[in-house]
């Protein structure tokens, strides 16, 4: 595991700079460790390079900063399904569907740890907000673009937000068999699950 982090104080007033800081560091710990279970206050100061003093203004205990990780790694998946579908044809809405699907297999099999954190137990008297229920926001993007492929013609077997359930709970549990053998040739499988998933949701 890599050593104390040197940098540089933040100005007065770059407080949320901080803040990102730390988030980063832990999301880096967690690619290290494979999950969090040896994620502690005292490392992520010392992989952001500030003392476990330092984090408490932003996270007031190991709970608030998970919860904040939880929701720094909502966004960036959130943010690679979104990139996902532009990278497909603007006029191919189902290559789209393809496209995020792909991308959420693919961030689930290379960041494993950042993958369960989505799906960590909410300690006893959080808030039932969207920070707390991230795969809301996650599920949201599926159900929009299936609303898109109908708009644009295509025809599905169930309506748009039935079908981007359903791919999204089959998707995780396709993921979670990987997990459970993760192996090259279960990786290899993935693409082509994911082809037969989407063309039992369309007529």
């Amino acid at each position: 595991m890599a050593g104390p982090v040197t940098r540089t104080r933040n100005r007065w007033g770059e407080g949320e700079r901080l803040r990102l800081e730390i988030l980063e560091a832990a999301s880096g710990l967690l690619s290290e460790l494979g999950d969090e279970e040896g994620l502690t206050i005292r490392g992520v100061a010392r992989a952001t390079g500030i003392a476990p003093a330092s984090i408490y203004p932003h996270f007031s205990d190991r709970d608030a900063l998970m919860a904040g990780l939880l929701e720094h790694e909502r966004d960036r998946l959130s943010a690679l399904l979104a990139g996902a579908a532009t990278t497909a044809d603007q006029d191919d809405p189902l290559g789209q569907v393809r496209a995020q699907l792909r991308a959420y297999c693919d961030f689930a099999v290379a960041h494993p740890g950042h993958y369960r954190i989505l799906f960590r137990r909410r300690p006893d008297g959080a808030s039932d907000d969207s920070a707390a229920n991230p795969l809301e926001d996650i599920l949201a993007r599926f159900v929009e673009t299936f609303e898109r492929c109908e708009r644009a013609g295509y025809k599905l077997r169930l309506p748009a937000r039935r079908a981007g359930v359903m791919v999204f709970v089959a998707a995780h549990g396709r993921v979670a068999l990987f997990h459970g053998n993760p192996t090259e040739r279960s990786a290899s499988l993935l693409p082509g699950f994911i082809d037969e998933l989407v063309s039992l949701v369309f007529e």
